[in-house]
């Protein structure tokens, strides 16, 4: 069988069977290989070469930014290296190609340590201060969906997928079953952070039961990533803060905190989740708060007598 939709498709089912990718990998590849099937003239794996190929990128490249080239080009390479590995094409196109272009750097956008203070300080206001019993109990579950995030740097799809046993309170950690089906466990380190997840938990025990998710409405429904988007927009809103928040704004603000605390950025890559260092490693530039105190405060050109 030669025809290029077909093998893609047995290549996506064979990413979910054999390699048991998760469903928005899947999705991504999906898109991205339908787009291909599309855009590249011929229908007949065999006769795709290294020339279309090329042209399909500058196409890309048309029509995208570095990154989701990147991507797609991943997807697509991935395509041929299965087809190579199973046989069904003689040459792979791909091992004659150097692919190389420059990604930009694109800083990962933080929260200010007194901001996230200040949206902490509305949700326990309005938890405390509530006029009804409802408003209590929903800021008593969004303070808890906001004191994790912050605490352990979690991605909001890992929140959103915790179940009750993947949060132990007695022992203060969190099991996440990250990218790739990769399992991390962190620790928390706030005793208050604990307090008010437990306080939390007690309070929906049978919500928690019913939708057997640890982040739940007040009817039992798992939270949805637009759920926690909404809910921080609300409080941001009502503690008058400016800067737009978005969930993974608080797992950004979490590595550059520690790494300004000179936590080794080995330590942080694994609480993170992240595969390579490189990753991690962009990090290094957004904490330029440090680098100045460390330059104001240690370069020996401030002893000069000049």
């Amino acid at each position: 069988m030669d025809d290029l939709a077909y093998l893609t498709e047995e290549y996506l089912k064979y990413c979910s069977a054999q390699k048991r990718l998760d469903n928005k990998t899947i999705k991504a590849y999906k898109i991205d290989l339908k787009q291909f099937c599309n855009l590249i003239p011929s229908d007949k794996v065999s006769a795709i070469n290294a020339a279309q190929i090329e042209n399909y990128i500058a196409d890309l490249h048309k029509l995208y930014k570095p990154k989701t080239v990147k991507r797609k080009i991943a997807s697509v390479k991935a395509l041929f290296h299965y087809l190579e590995y199973r046989d069904i094409i003689e040459k792979n196109p791909f091992n004659k190609m150097i692919i190389k272009f420059r990604e930009p750097v694109i800083l990962p956008k933080t929260i200010p340590l007194p901001v996230v203070e200040a949206l902490l300080g509305t949700i326990y206001h309005q938890y405390r201060n509530a006029p009804t019993d409802y408003q209590r109990r929903t800021a008593l579950r969004d303070v808890a969906v906001i004191e994790l995030l912050f605490s352990t740097g979690i991605r909001i799809s890992e929140l959103c997928s915790l179940s009750p046993s993947d949060v132990n309170l007695s022992e203060k950690t969190v099991l996440i079953y990250g990218k790739g089906a990769k399992e991390r466990k962190i620790q928390i380190g706030a005793d208050d952070v604990v307090a008010i997840l437990s306080e939390y938990f007690h309070a929906y025990s049978k919500q928690i039961q019913t939708g057997n998710s640890f982040f739940v409405s007040q009817t039992g429904k798992p939270l949805s990533d637009q759920t926690i988007r909404r809910m921080i927009n609300k409080y941001t809103c009502m503690a008058a803060i400016r800067q737009h928040i978005t969930p993974h704004m608080f797992r950004h603000t979490f590595a550059t905190s520690l790494l300004e605390a000179d936590v080794d950025i080995r330590y942080i890559q694994e609480m993170l989740g992240h595969s390579s260092i490189n990753i991690t490693q962009i990090y290094t530039h957004v904490a330029m708060s440090k680098q100045r105190d460390i330059l104001t405060t240690k370069h020996p050109r401030k002893k000069f007598k000049i």
